[in-house]
């Protein structure tokens, strides 16, 4: 089972993958490189992003993510307000201090190679990072970013039978592998998911830790509702795509008292969008989020739960708990057994795993046994089956922010089919599972995060020339 504390990170938008990945890679890098080398060693650093990350990198702000971590900044503790401050010598100056402790020559268009058609042999998202030494030796990593902010390096990648993310699975108190192995294990131990969740997780940590770190969780899920709600104007990267929350929540607040909000049986839809688009659109802005499994598609577990929040009677602080308990362990099987990166298998890992995550994890605050959570996992997989990543000018923007709202409701869609139901589904979750990572792999790669192919090929229309091609600077935002 991967745990909660890595399925949900704190990190910065627009991208858990290409974004924070690379940041996490660029902290790994400097971690693994001072066990050989101090830092004075060090002449020069040279960067090549290949594939996904190469393909769509400058519209999700992967170079400056790599700068960032080299600097000794990271996604969950960086202040996001003061990029442009930290980033400004590296433009300015062509000097990049590593670590804040060792200043070197560094030129943004000479030591940074994108390889957009060169896909390394593990997973599309791939860079290699290499340090120059004063003794003419070389030192250099490469690292893949997985999806959600999951990196791996290459002995990773060559020795996939260990696993370096979480605990081994064997030792905990209820593994499983499979949706048919948590429902047993549920059934045989009398236990809600989020209970079963919660003993593997006390395996590892004392159970304060794991409710402060879920508690923390939420309340950055909030603030970035909150801040999405209050942040107007125009989102970065040169579609002029205009930001809808401030103003959608200035006319439901408007709505509230009157006579149409209280006849209209589907007004919570209208804040399950809101709450959706206002994730999405601080993470477009290159903002804090919380990778839920992704930022691509963090918007839809927190809308789901400020559904939970807003318009159910029993909200309480351990039921957010259970909400991302539960949702751990479907996230958990889809990471394990397909994908959750958009590079890899389409938005259909992406969003259709928040969506799979979100409605069982409500299902069970509903009052949902473990058999309907999974059924209100499988529906939002199988109605997201095919789902492409096609994103305009390789930006986290059109169809990405209004995709999350979609997908929100979708969830809570789910959750209520399967709470009506008896838990039973002609197609299992682990049926759906496989055949989201199938759908994947038969996907044509222009549908899979590479700008190349369904609604991004409007991108060349709807750019200006002077700014295609060029790295979008989030830290102006």
């Amino acid at each position: 089972m991967i745990s909660v504390f890595d399925l949900f990170k704190i990190g910065i938008g627009p991208s858990s993958s290409h974004t924070v990945g690379p940041m996490v890679a660029a902290n790994l890098f400097l971690t693994s490189l001072l066990k050989q080398s101090p830092l004075t060693t060090i002449k020069n650093i040279e960067i090549e992003l290949y594939g996904s990350l190469a393909a769509t990198g400058k519209g999700h702000a992967t170079d400056t993510a790599i700068y960032l971590g080299l600097l000794g900044h990271t996604p969950s503790t960086i202040d996001t307000r003061l990029t442009g401050e930290y980033l400004a010598p590296i433009f300015a100056d062509k000097q990049l201090n590593l670590s804040g402790e060792h200043i070197i020559e560094f030129d943004s268009e000479r030591d940074m190679y994108w390889y957009d058609d060169t896909v390394l042999p593990y997973h599309p998202n791939a860079l290699t990072i290499r340090a120059l030494l004063t003794d003419g030796s070389k030192y250099q990593q490469t690292y893949y970013s997985v999806g959600g902010g999951f990196v791996i390096n290459e002995d990773d990648a060559n020795n996939p039978d260990e696993d370096h993310a979480s605990p081994t699975i064997d030792i905990v108190p209820y593994p499983f592998n499979t949706a048919a192995e948590l429902l047993e294990q549920c059934r045989e131990h009398d236990l809600s998911i989020s209970e079963l969740v919660l003993a593997n997780e006390c395996h590892y940590r004392n159970q304060a830790d794991i409710f402060s770190y879920l508690d923390t969780i939420w309340e950055v899920m909030q603030d970035c509702v909150t801040q999405g709600c209050k942040n107007s104007g125009i989102l970065p990267g040169g579609l002029d795509v205009k930001r809808r929350a401030h103003d959608l929540h200035n006319q439901l607040c408007a709505e509230k008292d009157l006579p149409i909000a209280k006849t209209d049986k589907l007004a919570a839809m209208d804040w399950v969008d809101l709450y959706a688009l206002a994730v999405n659109e601080e993470n477009a802005n290159g903002g804090k989020v919380v990778t839920a499994p992704t930022n691509g598609a963090a918007g839809i577990i927190p809308a789901v739960l400020h559904y939970y929040r807003d318009f159910l009677t029993d909200y309480n602080q351990d039921g957010v708990r259970k909400f991302l308990l539960n949702a751990t362990a479907i996230g958990s099987l889809i990471k394990q057994n397909a994908s959750i990166s958009g590079a890899e298998v389409g938005c259909q890992g992406e969003v259709g795993s928040a969506c799979a995550m979100a409605g069982s994890a409500l299902a069970e605050i509903m009052g949902g046994s473990p058999a309907k959570c999974l059924n209100a996992a499988e529906i939002g997989i199988e109605h997201n089956l095919g789902l492409t990543c096609d994103p305009i000018g390789g930006l986290v923007q059109v169809p990405c922010i209004e995709r999350n709202a979609m997908g929100a409701v979708k969830a809570i869609n789910a959750a209520r089919l399967a709470c009506r139901g008896n838990g039973q589904h002609f197609v299992s979750l682990d049926k759906a599972i496989e055949t989201m990572k199938q759908t994947g792999a038969d996907m044509s790669d222009k549908y899979k995060e590479t700008a190349r192919g369904g609604l991004a090929i409007y991108a060349d229309n709807r750019i200006p020339t002077a700014t295609r091609g060029v790295s979008v600077n989030y830290s102006q935002c």
